[in-house]
C-alpha cells in the first residue's frame, strides 16, 4: 500500500505467449526486439498537426486531415520507460495505465513529472486509467465483475481477449492457485462496489497519483450493466 493505494508486485504470464510477439512486429519492433524509435514517431505524429512534417527529399508535406484540427495529443503508458520519458520531454499529457500494469503506475508518473519539459502544456498533466464496476449494492457489483479474470487470464495466457462469460459461468470455475497468482493483481485493483464505496476508492487513487483526470472503463457481459455503473457512478462523483 502506498498512501492507500494497493501497488501489487508485477504478474507473471501463462502459456503460450507467441500472440505478444505478433503484436511486437505489427508495432515496428524487429526480430531481436529491439524497439521503434518511439520519440521519433511521436514527433512525425507532431509534425503533422503543427505543419512542420516533410518528405524524405525535405520537400513540405501536408498531411490534410490535420490541418487546423484541434487534437489533443497524450501519451499513453505503462511502465516508467520510454513512454513516460517521451510525454515529459515533449511537453505532453501522460496517460498512466493503472487498470493493466498497477504495479508500475507510481514509477511511471513519477518518470514521466520528473523528465517534464514545457511543450504543447506548460504543466505536467497526469491521467490515470482504472476498471471499475458500480451496481446498487457491493454484492451485486461484485456478481457483476465475476468474468474479469478469466478475461484477464485468456489475455495473459496468450489465448486473446475472448467474449466476457456470464458472472454464472465465472462463478462456476474452478482456479487452479497458478492461475490466480497470473491475474491477482488486476482482479485486486479493479474498483467494484457500491457507489460509495468505488468512489472512495476513487479519490484515493487520484490522490496517490496526483492525477488531474482519472480515464474509466467498465466491463461486464450485459451492456445494461454497464450503462447503470457509468450513471450510478456518475451521479455519485456529482455529488
Amino acid at each position: 500500500m502506498v498512501d492507500g493505494l494497493l501497488v501489487p508486485p508485477p504478474a507473471r504470464f501463462l502459456g503460450d505467449l507467441s500472440l505478444f510477439g505478433t503484436f511486437g512486429r505489427l508495432l515496428g519492433f524487429s526480430a531481436d526486439d529491439t524497439p521503434p524509435d518511439y520519440r521519433a514517431q511521436v514527433r512525425e505524429v507532431l509534425s503533422y498537426f503543427d505543419g512542420t512534417s516533410v518528405h524524405p527529399d525535405g520537400r513540405p508535406l501536408e498531411v490534410t486531415p490535420a490541418q487546423g484540427a484541434d487534437v489533443e495529443v497524450l501519451v499513453l503508458g505503462a511502465s516508467p520507460g520510454v513512454s513516460a520519458q517521451v510525454a515529459g520531454e515533449l511537453g505532453l499529457p501522460f496517460a498512466a495505465n493503472y487498470h493493466t500494469s498497477p504495479s508500475a503506475t507510481l514509477d511511471a508518473v513519477a518518470a514521466y513529472r520528473a523528465a517534464f519539459r514545457p511543450g504543447r502544456i506548460a504543466a505536467p498533466h497526469v491521467l490515470v486509467s482504472a476498471d471499475v464496476v458500480v451496481a446498487d449494492d457491493d454484492d451485486r457489483a461484485r456478481e457483476l465483475a465475476a468474468p474479469y479474470g478469466q478475461w484477464v487470464l485468456d489475455i495473459r495466457s496468450g489465448r486473446g481477449a475472448h467474449p466476457y462469460v456470464t458472472p454464472q459461468e465465472a462463478q462456476a470455475r474452478a482456479w487452479t492457485e497458478e492461475e490466480r497468482a497470473a491475474v491477482r493483481d488486476r482482479v485486486d485493483t479493479q474498483f467494484v462496489g457500491s457507489p460509495a464505496t468505488v468512489t472512495e476508492r476513487l479519490e484515493t487513487l487520484a490522490r496517490a497519483t496526483g492525477a488531474d483526470e482519472l480515464v474509466l472503463t467498465t466491463i461486464t457481459t450485459e451492456h445494461t450493466d454497464r450503462v447503470r455503473s457509468y450513471e450510478l457512478l456518475a451521479k455519485a462523483w456529482g455529488a
